[in-house]
């Protein structure tokens, strides 16, 4: 015990210590930026992408009188697209609840749908023929029963039918948390702009441009909702797709408020105005209650990771000297 304490204070050892803490941090420095993918050019490319097959689909329906049959995106060809059809997935998994969610995660058009659906019934039988390989000819060592394999790779295929979910619903909830921290910034923004004297249109392409740096999703919902403001013939349409794209309460309620303000005339910065405070509100409530969630959660780190740290820094000397009398 002692000869370790010496050797962990040598000088030699703490000087190596940092300087390869400070050779890694240099390396993640430079490396950083390097990999840091340029997110927001390639957000706007798509939205644009977004806005002119609107266009291009609101000009076919307007053209062959069949309105709202237009599509944003072709189905996609391959692979999984023959076997979603071979095997009529679609009857059994496409709902409507499934369409909303992967709106909620940021994936529209077919390709998205067929993928899930394709993941969803191909997952288990990988995941279940992996397990099968590890158990029986990676883990030798294990005594267990041909039997118990079986069942430990077939609940290991159980819990691959249910993984698309468990992605999707992650990729949702980060999406939902990336709006709601800047949605309060983005009300405000959108009430300068109204109050300023531009135009609903402009002040959601404004702001979808401003917000970018903060939430590229929230940004990207704003600019669909330009788009779709520009050409639905109904402006609440506009309105109620972006609270259900989102799923969020606060950005749904800021939806009824416009539309209630445009049905009846009232002045749409006011509506802003109450619903930024609002917004504001939830999000000062959000933080107290995760501030006042802390504490518990910090209890097990502490009487795992400080604890012992410190009776050792306290108690350590005393041991040290008791060993030298000894």
């Amino acid at each position: 015990m002692m000869d370790f304490i010496e050797a962990m204070v040598r000088p030699q050892l703490m000087v190596m210590t940092a300087a390869a803490i400070a050779a890694f941090a240099t390396a993640l420095t430079i490396v950083m930026p390097i990999l840091n993918r340029d997110r927001m050019s390639q957000r706007m490319r798509v939205m644009a992408l977004e806005r002119d097959k609107m266009r291009a689909a609101r000009i076919a329906d307007l053209k062959t009188g069949r309105e709202g049959q237009g599509k944003l995106r072709q189905a996609p060809k391959g692979f999984m697209q023959e076997l979603v059809d071979r095997f009529d997935l679609r009857s059994k998994f496409e709902t409507e609840e499934l369409r909303s969610k992967l709106k909620m995660a940021g994936l529209r058009g077919q390709a998205p749908l067929v993928t899930y659906m394709f993941f969803r019934v191909v997952m288990p039988v990988i995941l279940t023929i992996f397990a099968l390989i590890y158990l029986f000819f990676v883990m030798t060592k294990l005594t267990y029963p041909p039997a118990i394999k079986f069942t430990m790779a077939l609940g290991v295929g159980i819990l691959g039918f249910y993984l698309p979910n468990m992605i999707l619903e992650n990729m949702v909830q980060r999406r939902q948390s990336s709006i709601k921290e800047a949605f309060p910034d983005a009300l405000d923004m959108l009430l300068i702009c109204v109050q300023a004297g531009m135009s609903v249109e402009a002040a959601f392409g404004k702001v979808a441009k401003e917000i970018t740096s903060q939430s590229l999703e929230l940004a990207e919902e704003f600019s669909l909702t330009t788009a779709e403001l520009s050409y639905l013939q109904e402006r609440r349409l506009a309105y109620e797709n972006l609270g259900k794209r989102t799923g969020i309460a606060g950005v749904k309620a800021v939806a009824t408020a416009l539309i209630q303000a445009e049905r009846y005339g009232t002045p749409v910065a006011q509506a802003l105005r109450v619903m930024a405070k609002e917004n504001r509100d939830m999000r000062m409530s959000e933080a107290e209650k995760k501030a006042a969630a802390l504490p518990p959660k910090l209890t097990v780190p502490m009487i795992i990771f400080f604890l012992p740290v410190l009776f050792i820094v306290i108690l350590g000397p005393a041991i040290i000297q008791v060993m030298k009398l000894g």
